[in-house]
């Protein structure tokens, strides 16, 4: 594996999150995630470690709830958006912190071709696909299990998608494994497979705020991304031209340290399109390997608090929050406001099935999908 030390991008002490003072309990029940939808039951899982990370986890959308880490003075926080309610899930916005699928991102005028066969799927966003449609794999419950590995305690999680729903082809399933590693890991294992050949893309959409959710916003996060490149747009509907632009030395750099906002509303024309950062990053390795490598980092200057981001996915794609509007409230009764969150969404490239040049999408009978991603947590003090 190569740059696994993304943390000495960022000049400073990095040490492992201590185990807080006392017990931290979070503002939600397991009972306030426990009720039948759709015919099956969802509940709450929770992983601990003795580096003091708490995630709680629910196979509704097999979505990510919180995530609590310590600061540099050991004070807990859960840093990710979201809601303490399975009510306000099923209710509120989907994208919150869950796995994303079958095909993250977008798909130009919400369909695809596969061996002269035209598939039409939900269009949701402006003339594309985004994310796979307002349904998905984030409004399904999943089938999950609590497991014990050599890595630490996870949570399984399977979908069967059958052939067809949302337009795609094959009946599907899916498997998220989710891990809470020794080393402060959140460990994100998929595996798909499918009977007809199927374009995949699976993500998770969680969103970060390591001030804590509903803190303010995240301008002031310090971002690092591998990235010397990025799939240019063509217009506000972000979908991608099939160019490879160079960003280096421009608005969208962040080989180098720099906050969030320091250049976000720069005239840069992509950056205008993107009302701010919501763009794929290509990272800097083989684009048709699966090598873990680092892919991002964010420190948050006041708390301490560092998450690295390690994936074997090609790309990422990095979005600040900017559809954020308020209408979002969150566990601790705050609104999620403009740029309140921000995503590190790993992956392949938005529009794969209609650029050639894009590194490949397309699942066969036979094939197993096989993806992971890692969001790490520490402290710089």
């Amino acid at each position: 594996m190569k740059k696994l030390i993304g943390s000495l991008v960022i000049a400073g002490i990095i040490v492992s999150c201590s185990a807080p003072k006392k017990e931290f309990t979070p503002i939600y029940s397991k009972a306030d995630f426990e009720k039948e939808v759709n015919g099956k039951k969802t509940t709450l899982f929770t992983l601990k470690n003795e580096g003091g990370i708490m995630v709680t986890l629910t196979n509704y959308g097999a979505k990510i709830v919180s995530i609590f880490t310590p600061d540099k003075n050991g004070a807990m926080e859960d840093v990710v958006l979201g809601y303490k309610s399975i009510d306000e899930y099923v209710a509120g916005d989907a994208g919150q912190g869950a796995v994303v699928g079958p095909y993250a991102n977008r798909i130009a005028n919400g369909q695809f071709e596969i061996d002269g066969q035209v598939y039409q799927l939900p269009v949701n966003n402006h003339k594309a696909c985004l994310h796979s449609g307002p349904e998905s794999f984030y409004r399904q419950v999943y089938d999950a299990k609590e497991i014990q590995t050599a890595d630490g305690p996870a949570v399984e999680m399977t979908l069967q998608s059958p052939d067809g729903q949302w337009g795609f082809p094959g009946n599907k399933n899916v498997k998220v494994t989710y891990t809470l590693t020794k080393d402060n890991g959140l460990k994100i294992d998929y595996e798909a497979t499918t009977d007809k050949s199927c374009f995949f893309n699976l993500t998770n959409h969680v969103y970060f705020n390591l001030k804590g959710e509903g803190m303010g916003d995240i301008l002031d996060h310090v971002l690092v991304v591998d990235a010397n490149s990025s799939t240019a747009v063509g217009d506000s509907t972000l979908i991608p031209t099939g160019e490879i632009v160079d960003i280096r030395g421009t608005a969208m750099d962040f080989t180098t340290p720099h906050t969030v906002g320091e250049r976000i509303n720069d005239p840069m024309p992509q950056l205008k399109m993107g009302g701010g950062y919501d763009h794929n990053y290509i990272l800097n390795k083989d684009q048709n390997g699966d090598e873990m490598t680092f892919c991002a980092s964010i420190l948050e200057p006041v708390s301490g608090r560092f998450l690295e981001c390690f994936t074997t996915e090609p790309a990422v794609q990095l979005y600040t929050g900017n559809f954020l509007t308020g209408n979002i409230i969150g566990k601790r009764g705050n609104a999620y406001n403009y740029r309140n969150g921000m995503c590190l969404e790993t992956q392949h490239y938005p529009d794969s099935p209609h650029h050639a040049n894009f590194p490949n999408t397309l699942l066969k009978p036979g094939e197993t999908l096989k993806s992971t991603t890692i969001y790490k947590f520490s402290v710089k003090k």
